[in-house]
């Protein structure tokens, strides 16, 4: 292998090094749901588990290896006969089968962990690559903590491995404490400097303890290796791995900087993210780069007047490549005028400048008062802004007190043909108070027919859509009215049937409606 081959090899260990994260474990099915989605996105090697752990692990490890159609698919080994031998067992049945084992090298990491000399793990190396090329071709060899050992070394223990048999060296960053810098510099140094160096292809592994993993990844490959190891959503131990949906998109948004190729077909990667988190449990957070909810997402009013312009403006990828069906604009408090307009149109409404004005400002009120706006919250505000828009008699305040002290009590502030009216009534609760006292400001002799609620979406900090259905003299009006407080929209609606009914019995504008 030469720095001129430009194709980057992925390497996934979600089944393996993703699900040693705690809490991580996945049934048979599951590692076999994502097996086969990481073979059709294209990915070059998938490590499906670690034979000798346990039964399940080398189940899952053989049915992946006999599903497998275009994958390598490989084992981990520790640097032991008999993890080398299950490992060779469990991989035999794929059309291409690779047994990676591994060694500690780190001098921190021989004295404590392994308890052994740095010729004690060289004839370790010589030992198991041996006994795993006797059973494959394809075998990769880690040295554990690469990043921790001396440059000397490492470069001895690479060159032990490839003169035995090794086609892969991976020299990971296990702990995730090195630098883009130094890393590229291992890679460049060890491979100039091991004599055998072309005869194998070397790979980057990276923890993101640092928050590194993925930048230390593609300065590995800057400094000579041409395979990332990573997994789907950065699932792994501690801080996780190098995101495989960010390298992928990196490569790909890059070029002009990162001049090189994968297989990985980025239309699954939504696709595969979603999968990993159902089945491992852990959420993607929402503002994680490519797959997270928010990766594709704009409230920001400046944002969305330029994403409505030209979507470059602030997006340097599109949804779509990704998997994602369209770039939200999410409606908040931060939204602009320019996006309220563009999703009122989306919703099939079209309004004049001042009844835009009057709905634009009804929605700020309601971001203020409402975490998420939905389409379906827009939605009953608009169309309670239409129909309020021709009535004279409105309602401007409500202050009800309610419990199990005594009646409930509603204060209310109406406009009636421009002038304020406020009265005050009891009743026998707090909606019946309400209406009492808009009675008590417009007597009527309409009856109520029908008060009905429903939450327009979940939560408790749901709008409440109120139908409100008054009957006189045989003709029947219908009105609704919308808030996030359950009073307010009785109020609102129990009016707009009122000012409706007027208009059905007199034949004029709601203006018939008189104050007591």
């Amino acid at each position: 292998m030469t720095a001129s081959d430009n194709q980057i090899r992925i390497f996934d260990t979600t089944l393996r090094d993703g699900e040693q994260s705690p809490g991580a474990s996945m049934t048979l099915e599951e590692k076999l749901q994502i097996a086969d989605i990481l073979d059709d996105m294209g990915v070059d090697i998938i490590e499906a588990g670690f034979p000798i752990a346990s039964n399940g692990d080398f189940e899952a490890v053989s049915e992946i290896a006999k599903a497998s159609r275009n994958s390598v698919i490989a084992g981990l080994a520790r640097a032991i006969h008999a993890d080398i031998d299950r490992c060779g067992e469990a991989v035999k049945h794929a059309n291409r089968g690779r047994i990676h084992t591994f060694v500690s090298t780190s001098p921190i990491h021989l004295k404590y962990q392994m308890n052994k000399s740095e010729e004690q793990v060289l004839d370790i190396i010589t030992d198991t690559v041996t006994r795993a090329r006797n059973l494959i071709d394809d075998v990769e060899w880690s040295a554990m903590d690469a990043t921790r050992t001396p440059i000397d070394y490492l470069c001895r223990c690479v060159e032990a491995a490839i003169k035995c048999g090794a086609t892969t060296i991976n020299l990971p960053d296990t702990v995730g404490y090195a630098t883009p810098d130094e890393y590229k510099q291992m890679f460049a140094d060890v491979i100039a400097r091991v004599p055998n160096s072309d005869k194998a292809i070397f790979s980057v592994h990276c923890h993101d303890d640092l928050g590194l993993a993925v930048a230390n990844s593609l300065a590995g490959v800057a400094g000579g290796a041409r395979q990332i190891e990573c997994t789907i959503n950065g699932l792994g131990e501690r801080a996780g791995n190098a995101a495989l949906e960010e390298i992928v998109m990196a490569i790909r948004t890059r070029g002009d900087v990162l001049p090189y190729q994968c297989n990985v077909d980025p239309k699954f990667l939504t696709r595969a993210s979603k999968l990993v988190a159902g089945a491992s449990g852990f959420a993607v957070q929402y503002n994680k780069a490519i797959v997270g909810k928010n990766a594709f997402a704009h409230e920001s009013g400046i944002h969305q007047d330029g994403m409505l312009k030209n979507a470059e403006t602030y997006e340097i990828m599109r949804p779509e490549d990704v998997g994602v069906k369209a770039t939200s604009l999410i409606m908040g408090k931060h939204s602009g005028r320019h996006a309220f307009k563009d999703k009122l149109k989306e919703l099939g409404f079209e309004l004049g400048d001042n009844a835009l004005q009057d709905a634009f400002r009804r929605f700020k009120d309601l971001a203020d008062r409402k975490k998420h706006v939905y389409d379906e919250d827009i939605e009953a505000l608009v169309e309670n802004e239409i129909a309020t828009a021709t009535e004279t008699t409105k309602v401007l305040s409500l202050t009800v007190i309610a419990g199990t002290g005594g009646p409930q009590k509603a204060i209310l502030t109406m406009d009636v043909n421009g002038r304020h009216e406020t009265r005050e009534a009891t009743g026998d609760g707090p909606v019946d108070a309400t209406f009492n006292a808009i009675k008590a400001i417009v007597p009527h002799d309409a009856t109520l027919q029908l008060y009905q609620v429903h939450a327009v979406t979940e939560g408790t900090d749901a709008q409440a859509e109120v139908s409100v259905r008054l009957e006189s003299n045989g003709r029947i009006a219908t009105g609704k009215g919308a808030d996030t407080d359950t009073l307010v929209a009785s109020a609102r609606a129990y009016v707009s049937a009122m000012n409706k009914l007027a208009v059905r019995q007199q034949g004029s504008n709601p203006g018939a409606l008189k104050a007591s």
